[in-house]
């Protein structure tokens, strides 16, 4: 009865709370709720605290957040629910985004804040979260009372607030049933519509986050995964309060069998929530990302500059080699250092972090991690190559399928025109400065999870060769050189009945200017498919040294 009571109160009071979210102006006492919802890859599914270690820039999430009110009711038949408001924690061992989002929110805004998290796996926006005719686990009508209770007892306690952001992490299960997967996009614009109404907030701002790519769905249900995608952008481009959060190159838990999975796991989730926290950080200019200036220009006026191109996947990007774990390692710390005598430039998780001009090679600030670029750029130095600049374009989300000229039906993942110009736009910025360029090479990484699903990593060396081949073409360098670095691939009998090692090197055989690196005394890893900090190190020292020993 008091909770029936207490919703019945909020009824009435909830719009004098929220309307203030209309003038928000720099008010830092008020409390700012968010809410987030979705289905099991914003419930956490497949995290685990006791992993929060092993990535470094998110130790000490693992303890409550005391300043951070938290809400919840979590699961679909057995469900968790909060009794109230309860410090900020992780949830039955369970790691959410709400706790790097809370984390990095409070770094950089004053005001307190409070999440209300509803998040139940396995359903669907067409049915159990549907406004109108919820089916299922009628997860709409639930999520709407726990809100309406949470903030109920705020009333009861005197507590200022206001309702800040709706994060939402849903779309796989739609993808399943044609008329949930056809009207995603419908769905989706009715599901906000509603949210606002029913909170009497009409300028409450949504954060939608995009479905991940890198999981074994992103790849044998590509179509499918393009077409909610697809819905989900729809309304995001025309809803001004709506903003669509990339976050298909976050980490990926890693399976067993082929290493392959649905979830993002432990990496994922931390990131994910960072991903979340920046977007909201940015729609109310709070966001500061560190500058990393080349005070001076490196190279002597009207010299000749040797540009390398760096490309791939999860382990050319970094997914998880973390500084942390690089000032460890003997003799290594030093890379952490600025070479400023390298100009670099990049792109990085398919366009969501990107250089605005060339700065000094080093770490890149994206989530604490680094690439094979540090220890790349070293080696050269101390193999007595000089006036080095360095682009690096990476895409961990992606397949190879993605960089190809061809591209697949999801169009929106063909990476061939953004790297074509991103070449192209490298090397005549370093003729703007008037040097004259040489382009050294290509040294492009395969992806990782190709080599973990039969029929990509059967198409795998075809389709190698189709970006190579284009990419010379449309430069105008036959003779280009491509350096083709490719670690074991996965040791599973279901895909080993391709051998996909023996299909590339022969595939790249045919010309002088490829050269096809088998990385087979990489050092021993703890997961399959992704490195280390120490396998990233020599990922870099590998492919310099096979340059040297080709100049």
């Amino acid at each position: 009865m008091l909770r029936f009571a207490l919703t019945l109160v909020t009824v009435f009071v909830l719009y004098i709370h929220s309307s203030a979210g209309t003038a928000r102006g720099d008010d830092d006492t008020t409390v700012r709720v968010f809410i987030f919802a979705g289905q099991s890859n914003m419930v956490g599914s497949d995290s685990k605290i006791e992993d929060i270690d092993r990535f470094p820039p998110f130790g000490g999430l693992d303890k409550p957040q005391t300043s951070v009110r938290f809400s919840y009711c979590l699961g679909r038949e057995d469900k968790l629910v909060s009794e109230g408001w309860e410090p900020l924690r992780p949830v039955y061992n369970v790691v959410g985004p709400e706790l790097s989002f809370a984390r990095e929110v409070t770094r950089h805004i004053k005001a307190p804040i409070a999440i209300i998290k509803i998040a139940a796996g396995g359903t669907h926006l067409g049915g159990d979260w549907n406004p109108d005719e919820p089916s299922g686990f009628k997860l709409y009508p639930l999520a709407l009372e726990q809100i309406r209770s949470s903030l109920a007892l705020l009333d009861q306690q005197g507590v200022k607030y206001r309702i800040e952001g709706f994060m939402w992490h849903q779309g796989e299960n739609d993808m399943f049933e044609a008329d949930y997967m056809a009207n995603y996009g419908k769905n989706l614009a009715n599901f906000i519509a509603c949210w606002r109404r029913d909170l009497k907030t009409p300028d409450l701002r949504f954060y939608i986050g995009e479905l991940c790519t890198k999981t074994i769905w992103g790849m044998d249900l590509r179509p499918r995964m393009y077409a909610i995608s697809l819905g989900q952008k729809e309304v995001t481009e025309s809803d001004p309060l709506a903003d669509y959060v990339p976050t298909n190159h976050v980490g990926v838990e890693i399976g067993g069998g082929t290493g392959l999975h649905y979830h993002y796991g432990t990496l994922g989730q931390l990131e994910h929530g960072v991903n979340y926290a920046e977007a909201y950080l940015k729609s109310i200019g709070q966001w500061k990302p560190k500058t990393r200036d080349l005070k001076t220009w490196p190279y002597a006026a009207g010299s000749r500059v040797k540009l390398f191109v760096l490309a791939g996947h999860r382990n050319m990007e970094g997914e998880r080699a973390f500084v942390q774990d690089l000032a460890k390692l003997e003799e290594r710390a030093g890379l952490l250092e600025d070479d400023s005598a390298i100009a670099c430039r990049y792109s990085l998780g398919g366009g969501y972090k990107v250089s605005d001009d060339w700065e000094p090679l080093g770490p890149f600030n994206f989530y604490d991690t680094f690439g094979p670029e540090l220890s790349f750029g070293s080696t050269l130095k101390a193999g007595g190559v000089e006036n080095i600049a360095i682009a690096k374009f990476t895409h961990s989300g992606s397949q190879i399928i993605d960089w190809t000229p061809e591209g697949s039906e999801a169009k929106s993942r063909n990476l061939y025109p953004t790297f074509l110009q991103f070449v192209k736009d490298s090397v005549q910025q370093l003729k703007d400065r008037g040097h004259d360029v040489a382009l050294a090479g290509i040294f492009y990484h395969v992806g990782e999870n190709d080599m973990s699903w039969g029929p990509f990593r059967e198409g795998a060396a075809k389709r190698v060769m189709s970006f190579i081949t284009a990419l010379r073409s449309d430069l105008g360098q036959p003779n280009l050189k491509w350096y083709v670095g490719q670690q074991p691939p996965t040791n599973e009998e279901s895909v080993n009945r391709v051998d996909v090692m023996s299909d590339i090197a022969q595939a790249t055989s045919g010309n002088p200017n490829n050269f096809h690196i088998k990385m087979l005394d990489l050092p021993t890893q703890r997961e399959q498919l992704v490195i280390d900090a120490s396998g990233t190190v020599w990922l870099g020292e590998r492919l310099a040294k096979e340059y040297l020993q080709h100049r």
